[in-house]
């Protein structure tokens, strides 16, 4: 199964971020929520230290392009295969940083892409 990280993850159940760290845990993926505020997602505890990982195959974005720069460094240094967009977190910038060292990008939806099995 594929370790994601889940930026800007959330214990809001109207969240977007909330329901793919659930959708991603069933699936059977291995889920590293990270975020501003300290709280649990699907049994697991929120980081808000920008925990270091390994072996990292995707980070899913739901945080906005105006917020990204301060997590430039750290989603670049996690080395992941792939970081997938979802929607209202398209960021170019990002794109061609991450494109630049190697890393697939694709401008997605976590949701959609579990719920119809090409993940």
């Amino acid at each position: 199964m594929k370790k994601t990280v889940v930026i800007g993850a959330s214990d809001n159940p109207a969240r977007y971020s909330y329901r793919a760290v659930n959708m991603l845990k069933s699936h059977g993926h291995e889920v590293v929520p990270v975020g501003i505020r300290k709280g649990q997602v699907a049994g697991l505890d929120i980081h808000t230290d920008r925990p270091t990982e390994e072996s990292v195959d995707t980070v899913t974005l739901y945080v906005g392009p105006q917020n990204q720069p301060a997590w430039y460094d750290y989603i670049l240094d996690l080395k992941p295969k792939r970081i997938i967009f979802n929607p209202g977190t398209e960021n170019e910038e990002l794109e061609q940083m991450a494109q630049a060292k190697g890393i697939r990008t694709e401008e997605a939806c976590t949701l959609v892409m579990l719920s119809v099995g090409n993940y």
